[in-house]
């Protein structure tokens, strides 16, 4: 074997690309530090309970390894989320709190979001506010950010977790049940949905037969205004929809409303979104709220935020 060789999906920047990434890092932090965003580093390693939380998704991702020295198990961060919980947490206020970073991660695979395995995350993550403000204000500054990258046009695909949650909570699924379903929506496929509710008996089997067809236009909101009309959790998670959607208007961005869009994490609670542009064939960026993350660190906060690679973003020419 070469020495030169690096391994698979990992990659680096040098000479012009790098510059041209230095430039732009450079650029998306003036611009979240001017909205109000204060910049953090944290570490690549941490104890291994302080990056895994609750997601099995992160677990499998994470590169772990036995620390000589204090004999601790630790992992090299694959997502900066969970980090930004537990600094938030240690500032132990109640005051709407920002934070925003670009940070280099490491995967143990590849996904359906990330380039390779060795990414540069980019984001900005709002702590303290559980009002659909919050939300609209890290939306539109991670439209900026693709402006910044000269990246147009752009559509939002625009979702809410929330309302596969108030449907799940009715029903009486073990936790293998509930991951598969989970699953099934993550890979958006219906035939295996349909064969899920073959297998097992559900409350509410058609409504989320529906959850998974209801995307389109605004108009979507209203037939499922209907359908979850006695659901209140559900139809509170529809009715943020609507004021978010009005809310963006004033962008010109295109909108998509997809009830069943599903990110890869499990933190998710709320409001879900991801950037599209036709010459790409994934999400740009992507994010949403995650409620109740800080919880394993003693301090439950309304959260929400994005991110994407700003390494594979920075070299699309």
């Amino acid at each position: 074997m070469n020495t030169w060789q690096l391994p698979e999906s990992i990659d680096e920047l040098v000479g012009d690309r790098a510059l041209e990434f230095e430039s732009v890092r450079r650029q998306l932090i003036d611009l979240y530090t001017k909205k109000g965003f204060s910049l953090v580093i944290p570490p690549m390693v941490e104890n291994i309970e302080s990056l895994l939380l609750t997601s099995d998704s992160i677990n499998e991702k994470t590169f772990k390894f036995l620390d000589p020295t204090s004999g601790k198990m630790l992992g090299v961060h694959a997502d900066i989320t969970p980090q930004i919980a537990r600094i938030d947490a240690k500032q132990g206020n109640n005051k709407v709190a920002k934070y925003c970073y670009i940070n280099a991660i490491l995967q143990t695979r590849a996904d359906d979001f990330y380039a390779s395995r060795s990414p540069i995350q980019a984001g900005a993550e709002l702590y303290g506010s559980d009002d659909i403000s919050a939300d609209v204000e890290v939306i539109e500054l991670m439209l900026e950010s693709l402006k910044l990258l000269s990246i147009k046009p752009i559509t939002l695909s625009l979702g809410n977790v929330a309302v596969f949650n108030a449907l799940i909570a009715e029903e009486a699924l073990d936790e293998g049940k509930l991951s598969e379903l989970r699953q099934i929506f993550v890979k958006r496929s219906t035939p295996d949905l349909v064969v899920f509710l073959q297998d097992n008996t559900l409350i509410y089997g058609d409504k989320f037969s529906a959850l998974m067809r209801l995307e389109g236009n605004a108009s979507i909101l209203d037939e499922a205004l209907v359908i979850f009309k006695d659901i209140p959790k559900a139809k509170t998670a529809i009715q943020d929809l609507l004021k978010i959607n009005e809310k963006l208007s004033a962008t010109g961005v295109e909108v998509v409303l997809d009830l069943g869009e599903f990110k890869a994490y499990e933190y998710h609670t709320g409001v879900v979104f991801s950037a599209y542009n036709e010459n790409y064939p994934k999400a740009l960026a992507q994010g949403g709220r995650y409620n109740g993350l800080s919880a394993s660190f003693g301090c439950s906060r309304a959260a929400t935020g994005f991110s994407f690679d700003l390494k594979f973003l920075s070299q699309r020419n």
